[in-house]
């Protein structure tokens, strides 16, 4: 275990009377398949596992690092699975944390002891979990085999590795690009400490295998002069000193070490050069303190995670809600080197250098739009200020608006067009410092315009645009045959109806009249999905005819990732339409009710995450905070298999962060955020300009759940809903609590 010295390090640049966050983040926690409720029922194959990692590194960083139990970049398999036994390395790895994609980019360090071996069947070696320690800015474990102790820690572009012999031995370094395409590039200097390498990184989805236009370049520096030094391709070793293109390459270093002997490197990243990756190192890790620097790393992260603090008896839930926020803090991925050089969207292998701020890509946008990003509209404007300029960087540089932005190039991933979604939000909250009227060129591009063939196999445009133009739905006879997620009429049908709206609301603000009517128009399509027999979303043709046979709870071709039933309540910003259709707000009460009393509702994937607040549409609100509060009792918990499904890079987290605060946003667009009970007792919220928001709860007793009345800053508040204007300014928000629902 971590030693008493290392203990005060650590705790060293705490304030005084300041509470350690940092202790209740487990990184572990989402690296196990999930044992929730919901995931049992309706998760299968990789959707039961959250798919994170035990990253080390700091918040919206450029490359995190991990220990290694898959040595692959294969699609939906993360580099470390809790349920492995034997470790292959330590790897800087750009995967999108709780995702379903694949790495890129990446490069793994594997010491061993005794004698040189470079095919992973024979370096692997086994490690128990009672033997690791974990944290954000920290991880260690020890191979009993090799009688080696492993550390890392990391900034935001650089790491550092220690290894501490704890025998006499050889001792050999593997620094290996992860090329899957048998690509890459290595060299190593004996002399000097030195190795440089870079892994092409190659795209996913749309455009499939081609060059993604970047490489991960990593630049090491080793500490000891070595004593031996080669490079290898599988198992054959070489006396070269680089090596390219072959399969599995790598370079080794050796040295003679005696017991206590520690073996020390820092390690530079960057996607623009190999010579940007060794300034990034220079700039961020200077010296070889790896204590100091574990420390220093650890009190960015005390930072971050305080800006929002809980308070409970309960220690569990503090796990749960700290690891979450550090969850939600994995993306956007910083993509810049120190000195703001980047390399271009879709860009061919082109560079370019920001004049201010940040350029972040890995926008897992399906995902983040609905609560992550949000979250820090809240807390980071300025963050997602340099998102915004970022997507609309890429539009620009790639003729697009991308859909789902990740690995710096399009994909068509998902369904939808949340990119206009995600900067509609930001705008409407007065996050602006941009050129929006380009950004909204490009969101009207996506939204009005059908791109030329070469484009749309490349990724570019909202898939099957012409239809929905033509018939205000995505009839069943588009099969959309030019995207990952091919059919799913329905799902995009309603995800393009809130898209419109989002957009809508820019133009509005902006006086486009015109647009503003249209775009109105076709935020209720939503309705022409509407099968008022069935009351529910369904499948339908050109001719109007409905999709046979109806099955409401099974995974239908028309439906993303769920069931009509689910789907049906995907009408975010228009929820009184939706109760209308039904018959009325009763109607509504009773189809939500209908879903969670069948156990149907999925909390596990996206689509569903705004549901149980929708009772704040009904006379019923009382029934949020019921099923708000099942679902983060049954839903989430601080074990490796404590989360309902994929994390999605950061949003399943950010569901529990909102939820048990007290407020979520449906409709992130509309600003407005929909009241439940908060988890905790107090609640002190870090805003931006130096304002602080509180929010208490008054319980009757101790299982009051149900909101009787709100006071905000003293005076009573009748809405079910609070505001981002509020909530910017500050002030205390206090909530009485009763056992009973109010009539």
């Amino acid at each position: 275990m971590r030693n008493t010295f290392f203990i005060f390090l650590c705790t060293l640049y705490l304030p005084a009377n300041a509470q350690d966050l940092v202790q209740y983040v487990q990184p572990m926690a989402g690296t196990a398949a999930s044992t929730t409720t919901a995931a049992l029922k309706h998760g299968n194959g990789t959707e039961l596992n959250a798919n994170t990692i035990p990253a080390v590194g700091l918040p919206f960083g450029m490359t995190q690092y991990t220990p290694q139990t898959r040595q692959s970049e294969t699609k939906c398999q993360p580099p470390y699975f809790y349920k492995d036994n034997v470790l292959t390395g330590f790897r800087g790895t750009h995967w999108l944390s709780g995702s379903c994609t694949q790495d890129y980019g990446s490069f793994t360090i594997m010491p061993l002891m005794g004698s040189l071996k470079t095919a992973v069947k024979d370096y692997g070696t086994g490690f128990s979990h009672e033997e690791e320690i974990s944290s954000p800015n920290y991880y260690k474990v020890t191979l009993p085999a090799y009688q080696l102790d492993a550390e890392i820690t990391a900034t935001l572009r650089a790491g550092m590795m220690q290894f501490t012999a704890r025998r006499a031995d050889s001792l050999y370094l593997l620094i290996m690009p992860n090329s899957d395409q048998n690509k890459g590039f290595i060299k190593v200097d004996k002399k000097t400490g030195e190795i440089r390498g870079y892994n092409p990184a190659h795209r996913i989805y749309q455009g499939w295998g081609k060059p993604a236009g970047f490489s991960g370049f990593f630049y090491l520096k080793i500490q000891r002069t070595a004593g031996s030094s080669g490079t290898f391709s599988e198992t054959k070793v070489f006396s070269a000193d680089s090596i390219s293109n072959q399969k599995d390459i790598g370079a080794y270093l050796g040295f003679k070490v005696n017991k206590g002997d520690i073996i020390r490197i820092r390690i530079g990243t960057s996607f623009s050069s190999l010579e940007g990756a060794k300034k990034n190192l220079e700039q961020e890790i200077s010296n070889w303190d790896f204590e100091a620097l574990t420390a220093k790393n650890k009190q960015v992260w005390q930072q971050a995670l305080s800006k929002i603090k809980v308070e409970t008896n309960i220690v569990k839930d503090k796990r749960i809600f700290y690891t979450a926020f550090y969850h939600a803090m994995q993306h956007p991925r910083l993509f810049n080197d120190i000195d703001r050089t980047y390399p271009q969207f879709s860009g061919d292998y082109k560079l370019q250098k920001l004049s201010r701020g940040n350029y972040y890509d890995d926008f897992s946008m399906w995902d983040t739009y609905r609560a992550q990003l949000p979250l820090f509209e809240l807390l980071n404007p300025e963050l997602i200020n340099d998102a915004v300029q970022s997507m609309i960087l890429k539009g620009t540089q790639g003729g697009w608006l991308p859909i789902f932005p990740c690995w710096n190039s399009y994909t068509a991933a998902m369904i939808g067009d949340h990119g206009t979604a995600f900067i509609a939000s930001a705008y409407t909250k007065g996050i602006r410092n941009y050129d929006i009227h380009e950004a909204y060129r490009l969101m009207r591009q996506n939204a009005f315009d059908i791109p030329g063939r070469e484009d749309y196999v490349n990724g570019k445009g909202r898939r099957a645009l012409d239809t929905y133009l033509k018939y205000g739905y995505i009839p069943m006879e588009d099969g959309v045959p030019e995207a990952f997620h091919k059919k799913e009429q329905v799902s995009r049908t309603l995800e393009y109806a809130y898209d419109d709206y989002a957009l809508s609301m820019v133009a509005k603000d902006l006086n486009k009249t015109d647009d503003y009517t249209i775009l109105s128009d076709r935020s209720r399509n939503y309705k022409n999905v509407f099968d008022p027999e069935v009351n529910m979303m369904r499948g339908r043709y050109i001719d109007k005819s409905w999709y046979q046979p109806f099955q409401a709870n099974a995974k239908e071709p028309y439906i993303t990732e769920g069931t009509p039933q689910q789907y049906t309540f995907y009408v975010p910003h228009d929820v009184s339409g939706l109760a209308a259709l039904m018959g009325g707000k009763a109607r509504l009460e009773k189809s939500l009710d209908e879903l969670f009393e069948a156990g149907e509702y999925w909390h596990g994937n996206e689509p569903g995450h705004q549901i149980p607040f929708m009772y704040n549409y009904t006379a019923s609100p009382w029934k949020t905070h019921l099923r708000v509060k099942k679902i983060l009792a049954s839903e989430y918990s601080d074990g490796p298999g404590g989360l309902s499904g994929n994390d999605d890079a950061g949003q399943m987290s950010a569901w529990y962060i909102f939820a048990s605060l007290g407020f979520y946003p449906v409709d992130p667009v509309s600003n407005n955020y929909q009241l439940t009970t908060p988890l905790f007792d107090r609640i002190t919220i870090q805003l931006p300009g130096k304002k602080t928001l509180r929010i208490i709860t008054h319980k009757k007793t101790k299982t009051s759940g149900y909101i009787s009345n709100v006071l905000w800053n003293g005076k009573a508040y009748v809405e079910k809903h609070l505001t981002y204007e509020g909530l910017q300014q500050g002030g205390q928000i206090e909530l009485f609590l009763q056992d009973e629902p109010p009539k």
